[in-house]
């Protein structure tokens, strides 16, 4: 899973937000290293959506402007779960490896 998809699935672990909310939510999640276009935002919700990991909450109207608020489906939790026992996992082996580099202190 690419990082951004894994970023949008978290962002909408807690509640249902709309796209703008998300974009925010995956820039605090990634400490600003992630920054989402709408354009790649949109067509990862409409593929998550076709995956059945997200789903269409609500919409209202804010300013005339249509606000969609999407939300995680019990697929799509499952998969961020899974993703992060795997990247658990990952990194574990990674400071693992790590620690057998350090110097033994004498």
């Amino acid at each position: 899973m690419r990082e951004a998809t894994f970023l949008i699935l978290t962002a909408l672990a807690d509640q249902p937000r709309h796209g703008y909310g998300i974009i925010q939510e995956v820039t605090v999640l990634s400490d600003g290293r992630v920054a989402l276009l709408p354009g790649t935002l949109y067509a990862a919700l409409d593929r998550l959506q076709a995956q059945g990991m997200v789903e269409l909450d609500h919409e209202e109207v804010v300013d005339g402007r249509l606000r969609r608020y999407y939300r995680l489906c019990t697929d799509g939790r499952a998969e961020l779960a899974g993703q992060a026992a795997r990247l658990r996992h990952l990194a574990s082996s990674a400071e693992s490896r790590l620690r057998s580099l350090r110097p033994n202190p004498a």
